[in-house]
């Protein structure tokens, strides 16, 4: 028998994701944006193998790549002196241990490439400037109510996926209205073609060809190239307090420049020249709250477990949700209990997710006798070693994987 619809709020990489997912099993996805332009917010983003996988299967990988770039390693250096202390090795290297390539890319590019893969399936509809008004459970499905351009509607459907992000308005459907909260961090950031003179700056301060993060007490940088290589992607993590709730706005550049104090002058000139930097206050979600209802209401990406981003595994985390959720609603019996199941299972690895952001965080800003410790024991960590930690992350497969070439999963 053929599935109900799927009805999915948001058209950002959870989303668009969940749709190609749920579409790959011959499902009806009806996907709905409310704001009347599809537009990502943010600029670069990681994709470590265990993301990347998934949008191979899903025939994304492949536009992806064409801007994206393989990076040589991760490189741990101190923003004070610029010494190298740790490196992960990653490009052949990642692809030989974890069957998959770590990539860094633009935002926007892996939208527009998800993008291309849902224009292409006749299963899929996207529609923007379309918001959902309620979500009613029937003895058969659900009924879903939708306001585009003043008019209401009504949809029918067998699941409804909340992809609507860290703000999301459709949380209160899963349990009591839960905001999220402000982490106490901002993140500033920028882009620089590799051609202009901040960018010249940079490849004499460190590889264009790696992702590199900076170790300070009072900040932490995150630096990696996007755009195929032609420009590179800038974060700077800082303490501070909430600008308002949204996405981005405009602070006090020298406050970027206070907490960077006692840094090596190379370092300190090209944050002062690679402005204009935007800041954005970084917002959480009580993972520990639920996810699903019986009804076959569901959250996934950052409208159930937005975290800090010091893993580099925000969309990773939302590519997962949205290949697993589809696999574990439609090979079940009973949609409740696959839903109760595949919130257990996602919780515990989202868990452990955010225990490796909060640890490298705490690692990246020690001081004093935390700091020499971190760097003995990087000293004493061969890079092999270093990628072996990752095993548990990057290696990932869903549930049920069958090895590549095995069958064909694309669109």
């Amino acid at each position: 028998m053929q599935s109900p619809p799927v009805v999915i709020a948001g058209a950002g990489i959870a989303g668009l994701t969940a749709a190609l997912a749920f579409a790959r099993h011959g499902v009806s996805v009806h996907v709905h944006e409310r704001s009347p332009v599809l537009e990502e917010v943010g600029a670069g983003l990681q994709l470590s193998p265990n993301a990347t996988r998934i949008l191979d299967r899903l025939g994304v990988l492949d536009l992806v790549s064409r801007s994206a770039v393989r990076p040589e390693a991760v490189v741990l250096r101190c923003a004070a002196s610029l010494i190298e202390r740790g490196r992960v090795p990653l490009g052949a290297a990642a692809e030989r241990r974890w069957k998959a390539p770590y990539l860094v890319a633009h935002r926007a590019d892996l939208q527009s490439a998800l993008l291309s893969r849902v224009s292409e399936s006749l299963l899929i509809s996207v529609a923007t400037g379309s918001t959902v008004d309620t979500v009613e459970p029937r003895a058969d499905g659900l009924s879903i109510s939708i306001t585009q351009d003043g008019i209401t509607s009504q949809q029918e459907a067998g699941l409804f996926v909340a992809a609507d992000g860290v703000w999301s308005a459709s949380r209160r459907l899963v349990g009591p209205h839960e905001k999220s909260r402000f982490s106490g961090e901002l993140a500033w950031r920028t882009t620089i073609p590799v051609d202009s003179d901040p960018g010249r700056q940079f490849a004499g301060v460190t590889s264009l060809t790696t992702v590199t993060t900076f170790l300070h007490p009072g900040f932490h940088l995150v630096a990696y190239p996007v755009r195929a290589g032609h420009a590179v992607n800038l974060v700077a993590f800082t303490p501070g307090t909430a600008i308002s709730e949204q996405w981005s706005g405009e602070t006090d550049a020298g406050a970027l420049a206070r907490a960077m104090q006692g840094t090596a002058p190379a370092l300190s000139r090209l944050v002062q020249e690679a402005g204009p930097w935007t800041v954005w206050p970084l917002h959480t979600v009580d993972a520990s709250r639920p996810w699903t209802s019986a009804s076959g209401i569901v959250l996934i990406g950052d409208a159930a477990h937005a975290m800090t981003p010091f893993a580099a595994q925000g969309a990773a985390m939302a590519i997962e949700d949205a290949w697993t959720l589809a696999d574990a609603v439609l090979a079940a019996q009973n949609k409740a209990d696959a839903l109760q199941q595949w919130e257990a299972v996602r919780k515990a690895r989202v868990a452990r997710v955010a225990r490796r952001g909060a640890l490298n965080h705490f690692a990246w800003h020690a001081s004093g006798p935390v700091a020499l410790a971190r760097n003995l024991f990087l000293r004493f960590k061969s890079p092999a070693s270093l990628a072996a930690d990752m095993d548990w992350l990057y290696g990932w497969t869903p549930p049920g994987w069958s090895p590549p070439g095995s069958s064909d999963d694309r669109l």
